[in-house]
């Protein structure tokens, strides 16, 4: 199922938790939803759980309105919260059992989802303790169960990795994956390496607007008319390099963003690459230029322009 959000916002009193968003997830995407905390992350995924009406705006989940058609929406969509709410004194297959009934499973259907459920989240040495003696990372396995055991074509995971150890988020990362081939998927996360790892396209929000959109790659090359330089310059005072590398800064060709020793981290300006004019002022000088390696834009790197105010 396509998921559209056309124009939503969301305010609290006088607080405008979500302004005019809009973005389209495609059936079988994994979609990474990033942001700062109070960014609009958890607000929008909430209305398109329909669990919080947007004060504008309209969102359409396989073609069903959260206005008009709430409860086809939510018969289609799984939701993992980050609080992922469990009841810890229930065995797992008999919250399994009570989620299931919730959802108006056929009685007759209900034991072959729960065994489905067991088999696909990794459950089946845990099966029979209850939630409360489980591990963080067993805890987020029921939490995905749940959301998943009705079969819904869309999931909403709000941190699904949050507190998990690494082993426990590779795990989980593998099998949000495995679940991604065949359903339309919201993925929230602080943790960027994840993001990219898991997801097929990125959005990035903050103070509740969209900011950026693409692919990591595709967030990367616009970013790549900032050439970021790492230069090293033996045979030469660190103090002098440092001067005339300011000159080239005071020309307006590139910014110096760090320095450890003779080596230098520096930015050239938007559009330009300063390569030529390094190599030119240390063959002027006599000096050795031991390296000159462009730096690829890290996805974090991306992330603070874009949220930082």
């Amino acid at each position: 199922m396509d998921i559209i959000v056309d124009n939503i916002s969301k305010h609290f009193g006088t607080q405008k938790a979500v302004d005019q968003v809009s973005f389209q997830v495609k059936t079988g995407e994994i979609l990474g939803f990033l942001g700062p905390n109070g960014a609009g992350k958890s607000t929008t995924m909430r209305a398109i759980t329909c669990y919080l009406t947007p004060t504008s705006g309209d969102i359409r989940v396989g073609g069903y309105s959260i206005h008009e058609n709430p409860e086809e929406i939510k018969q289609n969509i799984g939701y993992l919260p980050e609080s992922n709410p469990l009841y810890q004194d229930m065995p797992v297959l008999d919250y399994l059992r009570f989620v299931a009934e919730i959802h108006k499973i056929p009685k007759e259907k209900i034991p072959g989802r729960i065994r489905e459920m067991v088999r696909t989240c990794g459950l089946e040495a845990e099966k029979h303790k209850k939630i409360a003696e489980l591990s963080k990372g067993y805890k987020q396995r029921v939490g995905l169960a749940q959301a998943l055991i009705h079969d819904p074509q869309v999931l909403v995971l709000d941190e699904p990795t949050s507190g998990l150890d690494p082993n426990q988020i590779i795990e989980i990362r593998e099998l949000i994956r495995e679940i991604g081939r065949e359903k339309t998927v919201i993925l929230s996360s602080h943790i960027l390496a994840e993001v990219e790892a898991t997801c097929d396209r990125i959005l990035i929000i903050n103070d509740g607007k969209i900011v950026a959109d693409g692919t990591s790659s595709d967030l990367r090359k616009k970013a790549q008319n900032k050439e970021i330089l790492k230069i090293t310059i033996e045979d030469a005072d660190k103090n002098d390099i440092f001067k005339a590398l300011q000159s080239l800064q005071n020309t307006q060709m590139v910014d110096i963003l760090s320095q450890s020793g003779n080596s230098f981290e520096l930015q050239s300006k938007p559009g330009t690459s300063s390569r030529r004019d390094v190599f030119r002022l240390c063959v002027d000088r006599d000096w050795m230029l031991t390296e000159m390696t462009p730096t690829e834009t890290k996805l974090e790197d991306i992330f603070r322009e874009l949220t930082m105010n």
